[in-house]
């Protein structure tokens, strides 16, 4: 038995350098709901909270673009995507690499960090098999 028990996922962290502008993106946007910080966090930034997984936004340098992202799983993911686009942001559809039963596609924030939404295609289809 590996001694490793990961009971679940925690957080993900995602970089920003202008928070305002971050906060329209993943707040308003997207919906998520801003928690409270440690007091101790003398940092810019700010946290979202997301089920049970924190969302950790940190003001720092740019980074260059790369294919890393974090993933959303949304009820309607058509609907996501016309929201997302009306308020003036590009989408991307994969349908490349087509996963059994969902329909994605993916967004860049206004630091360029990827995002992929995925929901159902409606065809009844478990992506599990």
């Amino acid at each position: 038995m590996n001694p490793i028990q990961i009971l679940r996922f925690e957080h993900v962290q995602i970089n920003v350098t202008d928070l305002p502008r971050a906060r329209k993106f993943y707040g308003e946007l997207l919906g998520l709901i801003e928690t409270p910080r440690p007091e101790s966090f003398d940092f810019a930034g700010c946290w979202y909270r997301l089920g049970e997984v924190d969302v950790h936004l940190v003001v720092r340098p740019p980074e260059p673009a790369s294919q890393r992202h974090v993933c959303l799983w949304v009820a309607d993911v058509h609907a996501a995507a016309k929201h997302i686009e009306q308020a003036g942001h590009s989408i991307h559809w994969d349908h490349k690499y087509k996963i059994p039963g969902v329909d994605r596609f993916f967004v860049f924030d206004p630091d360029g960090n990827r995002t992929e939404i995925q929901g159902s295609d409606g065809s009844g289809v478990s992506r599990w098999g």
